[in-house]
């Protein structure tokens, strides 16, 4: 069987086509480069070179297995990288999960930071809800995931990434979107879209307990899942909503939005979790990195 310092000599020759500029390149003597090729023609049973009055040039054979030697080394080089790759912890791969509210304004603020501090890990990304995701970080399909807050379970841990506020949308012109101030109560009997409490529990057990503590009920005319389907429904005007502050990326054009005054308690939160105990060493230092990159911080952005 050759070897590749039988193809590295051959790959040097056939492209200096000069047996001496090879040897230099390659910073050896012209015998063991000769007999590099002696001994790889043996084993493929073919001339590769044909050597003339101090020329040498390519069989058509040796065009031939010239692409796939040059192949070979690539492939050779990429490998030796490969795995010395996977014994650092700052290069390879991870698979991150994350919910579709973590694109309007986190999650390419994450890969930012992990493009500038980690220029050799690789992220792939998985965009599911927050149960699927726990259930692939339990089955290790996922290494790390972006979520809203959840019940704990054994098996993970997370920390909170970002908190912002509820905003007020509404459809431009509305009288709650001038004046001075914008109390709580000012949706008292107002036309209103909130969450759907069985699949965003979480959003919308903020939003109704925060009004039912302030005495507040708004007129809720539709239960959604999912802050964009929401908003188009505010596009539409047909009626109120509260959301988290960064959905005012999204961009509805006949959509604005309003701080509330005052109002603790009226925030909602994004998590990055991971496995309890995970002994991948490129997931640990992705995880270390946005920690340190995200201190948690009330997040006040101005649409």
């Amino acid at each position: 069987m050759f070897q590749l310092s039988h193809l590295r000599s051959f790959v040097a020759v056939a492209t200096e086509l000069h047996f001496g500029r090879a040897a230099a390149l390659l910073n050896m003597t012209q015998p063991p480069l000769t007999r590099h090729i002696q001994l790889l023609e043996h084993e493929l049973g073919v001339q590769l070179l044909e050597r003339s009055g101090g020329a040498v040039r390519l069989t058509p054979a040796g065009a031939t297995f010239l692409r796939d030697a040059e192949d070979i080394l690539r492939r050779s080089q990429a490998a030796k990288l490969a795995a010395r790759r996977a014994m650092r912890p700052d290069a390879g791969s991870v698979n991150m999960g994350f919910i579709p509210a973590a694109s309007f304004t986190l999650l390419p603020r994450m890969l930012a930071a992990i493009h500038a501090g980690l220029p050799e890990v690789d992220i792939a990304l998985r965009e599911m809800q927050t149960d699927a995701q726990l259930e692939a970080i339990a089955a290790d399909r996922i290494e790390l995931g972006v979520v809203r807050p959840f019940a704990p379970r054994s098996f993970a841990e997370s920390a909170p990434l970002l908190r912002e506020p509820f905003v007020l949308a509404a459809p431009l012109g509305h009288p709650l979107l001038q004046g001075e101030r914008l109390p709580l109560r000012a949706l008292e009997g107002q036309p209103f879209i909130e969450f759907c409490p069985s699949e965003s529990r979480y959003l919308y057990e903020i939003v109704a307990g925060r009004l039912r503590a302030e005495g507040v009920a708004p007129d809720t005319v539709q239960t959604l899942s999912h802050t964009h389907s929401i908003l188009s429904l505010v596009d539409a005007g047909m009626g109120l909503a509260l959301v988290p502050q960064s959905a005012w990326r999204l961009g509805y054009a006949g959509v604005g939005f309003r701080a509330f005054d005052d109002q603790p308690g009226l925030d909602v939160e994004l998590h990055l979790v991971w496995r309890r105990g995970t002994s991948n060493q490129v997931a640990q230092t992705v995880r270390d990195h946005l920690l340190g990159a995200f201190p948690v911080v009330q997040s006040r952005e101005n649409p």
